[in-house]
């Protein structure tokens, strides 16, 4: 499941999360560490032909986790202050090196990153946007593969 089909699936999640992280450049990506314990780094992302794409430097220990275990975690900056607008967004999933050589050469004529560079595309398991309505609920929308989006409210 990739950031084309979520956004199919669900635009106005979708709209809403890419406005988040395209607000600020620096992010925060949490991975596992060979020991199985957290990991965060700061990462910037990029949405990209219907993907969602993680560059990073080459032999970075993000990188080293993400060969070893793809899955992770990825947050939006929440910016400046105690402004969220636009609530926090959560987006976690697997992420794979990509090996083809054209698909990074696309991607880096595009993106022009520093050479060399390690490259991710992402698989979704969960989108996740935490906000405030009205300054009285807090309101909480889960959407996860093969799901609609399940939203949840608390006084």
């Amino acid at each position: 499941m990739n950031w084309g089909v979520f956004t199919t699936a669900e635009p106005d999640l979708a709209e809403t999360a890419e406005k988040r992280f395209r607000a600020f450049t620096h992010h925060t990506l949490a991975t596992l560490r060979k020991d199985g314990s957290p990991r965060t780094s700061g990462i910037e992302v990029r949405f990209l032909h219907g993907e969602l794409w993680l560059g990073m430097m080459p032999d970075s220990l993000k990188a080293r986790d993400l060969r070893r275990d793809p899955r992770f975690a990825l947050q939006a900056n929440p910016g400046p202050g105690t402004d969220m607008s636009g609530g926090d967004v959560r987006i976690s999933g697997r992420a794979y090196e990509v090996e083809d050589s054209a698909a990074k050469a696309a991607y880096a004529e595009e993106v022009e990153p520093p050479e060399p560079f390690h490259l991710f595309r992402t698989e979704l398991t969960e989108v996740v946007r935490t906000y405030v309505e009205d300054e009285t609920h807090l309101v909480v929308q889960v959407w996860q593969p093969g799901e609609p989006v399940r939203t949840l409210r608390r006084t």
